[in-house]
């Protein structure tokens, strides 16, 4: 009891104020567009192996991206999980360059059983990000001025997710229920120079989302030996038109802000679907692989559609232990690589262009990790606890040289607690 009281006094701690150090994790220009950029929804092992989880079967961690994976876990076992990210951003428009760092907490999760068929999640995570800052001088005529462009906000998600063995554990599904919320925030403020007649305007446009969503997961999995096996998973999530608010703040000179609440604006999120496998070899290989397609050119965007694309994202990586019964640390631990590539949602126009023409980026991001084992038992086989370390490349490439060419490198930090709650210790 004691344990479970301590666990439940930390997510306590981490969920209050992880609200809002989610919303801080980006400087892309990128997410002044949408709902800003969409946050990588990977925990630890699938971090590391390209951002992976709908094949994913491990009963050693929290995998969200598939709730049938739930059932994974022994009826003994309690999983609480969380991470925390660093990010060094380039940016370059051909001719200037800017470099930011910024990170913070991400996300936390638990697991536990509630039958020997049956198991549970919840958690809190991020769906997006919004943050960015820059301007430009204008001159038009005699007068000249600033007009400087700033995001903030974000969504988040408090998810419940339940799945069940259906058959022998070879044939589990789940499905999970989240509470969408947050706000993005777009500012423009126009600033004109000392002693110009003109006033300064500051233009904020907020949209607020306070909503339901759900999402639905399938895992078949099928023994190749004693200790080999493969694992197919799928996932889908229905579109979904979202309970939304938003509204306009003008503010002129040193006049009093005013507000108008937009109405009859609809915003959606898309369908998606996804396809994933997986070859385990206990205690020494995981290969997998998955593919994720989110249908964005039918989502309405302040009731408009056509401003967004639909979007792919294919992914791939490799875990593999030395020796998982050594006792040098180095050849017990996890070592992990994954690749992934993806094509933006959000399309830009393009300034002297048509109306109609607007492009996007694709998305190529490379990655290594560690799993570093933490010994709880007098065995090797016994459930551990694991500090994961996991370090990723993104190259943004824009459709248009005119656009802005993004690079990053990710280190995230994760660190899932296994213990063995419900089993009693028996001593002689």
């Amino acid at each position: 009891m004691l344990k479970i009281s301590r666990v439940v006094i930390i997510s306590i701690l981490i969920a209050t104020p992880l609200s809002v150090w989610a919303q801080n994790n980006t400087n892309s220009p990128y997410s002044r567009f949408g709902y800003g950029e969409i946050a990588d929804r990977s925990f630890a092992a699938g971090r590391a192996m390209g951002g992976i989880g709908i094949g994913l079967r491990t009963g050693k961690q929290v995998n969200a991206l598939n709730p049938a994976s739930y059932t994974a876990m022994d009826s003994m076992t309690f999983l609480f999980d969380f991470g925390a990210h660093m990010q060094f951003s380039r940016y370059s428009d051909g001719e200037n360059k800017e470099i930011n760092r910024n990170g913070n907490f991400e996300y936390m999760a638990m697991q536990f059983p509630l039958h020997r068929r049956v198991a549970m999640s919840i958690g809190l995570i991020p769906y997006s990000f919004v943050g960015y800052q820059f301007g430009e001088v204008v001159t038009e005529g005699d007068l000249t001025y600033t007009n400087t462009f700033i995001g903030s906000g974000g969504l988040n998600e408090v998810y419940g997710g339940l799945s069940i063995d259906i058959w022998k554990k070879r044939l589990s599904a789940g499905a999970n229920i989240g509470y969408l919320f947050g706000t993005t925030n777009h500012q423009q403020n126009v600033s004109f120079p000392t002693g110009s007649e003109a006033s300064r305007n500051v233009k904020m446009q907020s949209v607020e989302v306070r909503d339901i969503k759900t999402d639905f997961g399938v895992q078949y999995t099928h023994p190749l030996s004693a200790r080999e096996n493969v694992v197919a998973g799928v996932v889908f999530s229905p579109a979904k038109k979202l309970n939304t608010t938003a509204y306009d703040i003008l503010n002129v000179g040193n006049t009093s802000e005013k507000s108008d609440t937009l109405t009859g604006q609809r915003f959606d999120l898309p369908s998606s679907f996804g396809v994933g496998f997986s070859y385990t070899k206990t205690y020494k290989l995981i290969i997998g692989a998955d593919v994720l397609y989110e249908n964005w050119s039918n989502a309405n965007y302040f009731d408009q559609k056509g401003n967004f694309e639909d979007r792919l994202r294919i992914a791939g990586g490799v875990e593999y232990i030395p020796n998982a019964q050594d006792r040098n640390l180095l050849r017990r631990m996890r070592y992990r690589a994954g690749a992934h590539y993806s094509n933006s949602y959000t399309t830009v126009g393009i300034a002297g262009g048509n109306a109609s023409d607007r492009y996007g980026y694709r998305e190529y991001g490379a990655s290594v990790g560690l799993g570093i084992p933490i010994r709880t038992g007098y065995s090797f086989d016994d459930n551990r606890s694991i500090v994961n370390l996991s370090f990723e490349y993104v190259k943004v490439k824009p459709e248009m040289r005119s656009m802005i060419d993004e690079q990053y490198f990710r280190i995230t930090l994760n660190l899932t607690f296994n213990e063995m709650w419900f089993r009693k210790l028996r001593i002689e």
